[in-house]
């Protein structure tokens, strides 16, 4: 091995350790999510494209078929490197290998798309070939760590097994030219296994992830999620300013859709998760797996703006209850997804469930509106007046809340144990 500390020769990958200080996100982590950039992209768009011709059931299921595909390599990538990053030639070029599924991944998600609208045999193999070669290439990562961590080489072998084995049944998958229904029998299994996976393979010694490390990469790919938002809020006022020039609709729906990416920003790193992670290690299956719908919601929610610029621009098939529904539904996933995760991490807090009780009345209510004639841009500012009310009571009483119980559990933590 080279004493040149700015050569990447190979190096041991014995694990990182979980309180090394100054822990971030490395440039490498950062390239890898550009390339989710693409796939929430992809998936936004077709998802959008779906709902707007009134294809509402393929495109849902097109929709949390490629999410729950890219979210979840991208969550077992992140814990992994969190807890076994090298930054040597051989962690990079694996790394590669993985970019290059997420890129065959987002190729293959239109094809997924476009057959399940023709309603016949389902075109999942190229998504699902990329979806492969990124966790084949996890299982590389996981028996090389095995080799190279004595302390956990079980924990790795488990990894390396289960995810290996559970490749099989998507190669399956990828051979087998199925319907929709014998499609959807065959993956929703194979979605369960992945998900238990890390589980069992944790049951007996732990990982060294790092949690303000986790938490970053966490808060990194909401980011690149709420882009989407931004793209979608562009189209919008595009579409409106083609037909109709300037006017105060146009600057209602700008102002509404930037708002809107910028309030979910907010209510999102409202949340202490580093610290919260920290302090409640053992819940880190709920912070992570929790963390799925709220990246879904965001990436939907950023697809549902191009839904309404695709209304407004007279495409598609569908009413204003429907196009402001798109953007709704998926910002009440959202607030209760982190709603949730708040109470779990740190405390349940009544004043903080009701007001997310009262961001879905809100949200049913702008639907309402739009269903009763109410123009598109006053349901959007109906939506983001909702969050604002929202951002306002959580800052003054979630934020206090929050703090105190996190100070408790500091105290319980540094408290000494009895023998």
């Amino acid at each position: 091995m080279s004493s040149n500390p700015l050569r990447h020769a190979m190096a041991r990958m014995g694990g990182r350790d979980p309180h090394e200080a100054h822990r971030a996100a490395t440039p490498l982590e950062l390239f890898f999510d550009l390339t989710f950039v693409i796939a929430f992209g992809v998936a936004g768009s077709q998802f959008a494209h779906e709902i707007a011709e009134a294809h509402f059931a393929a495109g849902l299921l097109g929709f949390g078929f490629a999410m729950f595909a890219v979210i979840w390599a991208w969550i077992n990538f992140t814990w992994f490197a969190s807890a076994y990053d090298t930054d040597d030639w051989i962690f990079r070029v694996v790394t590669m290998v993985q970019l290059l599924g997420v890129l065959i991944l987002a190729m293959g998600i239109e094809p997924l798309f476009r057959s399940l609208v023709e309603g016949k045999n389902v075109d999942n193999a190229v998504i699902v070939g990329g979806y492969v070669i990124m966790r084949l290439a996890l299982v590389f990562q996981w028996i090389r760590a095995s080799r190279q961590d004595p302390a956990r080489r079980q924990t790795c072998l488990r990894y390396a097994k289960y995810l290996g084995l559970v490749q099989l049944g998507w190669i399956a998958v990828l051979v087998i030219q199925a319907d929709v229904l014998t499609t959807m029998l065959m993956t929703v299994p194979l979605f369960i296994l992945e998900m238990a996976a890390p589980y069992f393979a944790e049951r007996n010694a732990t990982t060294p992830w790092h949690a303000h490390h986790i938490a970053e990469r966490y808060g990194l790919l909401a980011i690149i999620a709420l882009g989407e938002c931004l793209i979608g809020a562009i189209e919008t006022l595009r579409a409106i300013v083609a037909l109709h020039g300037w006017s105060l609709d146009a600057g209602l729906v700008g102002f509404g859709g930037t708002a809107l990416a910028f309030g979910m920003w907010w209510m999102y790193f409202i949340l202490p998760a580093g610290r919260a992670l920290h302090l409640r290690r053992h819940r880190s299956y709920f912070f992570g797996y929790g963390h799925m719908p709220v990246f879904a919601a965001i990436a939907a929610t950023g697809a549902g703006l191009h839904v309404v610029a695709y209304y407004i621009d007279h495409v598609g098939n569908i009413s204003a209850a429907v196009a402001v529904a798109s953007v709704a539904v998926p910002v009440a996933i959202f607030k209760v997804s982190l709603t949730w995760l708040l109470s779990v991490m740190i405390c349940v807090d009544r004043i903080v469930v009701a007001v997310a009780a009262g961001v879905i009345a809100a949200m049913a209510g702008s639907i309402g509106m739009a269903a009763a004639g109410v123009p598109v841009p006053a349901c959007l500012l109906v939506i983001v007046f909702a969050l604002g009310v929202s951002i306002v009571i959580d800052e003054r009483r979630a934020a206090e809340r929050m703090h105190t119980a996190l100070e408790q559990l500091e105290k319980k933590a540094q408290a000494p144990h009895p023998a």
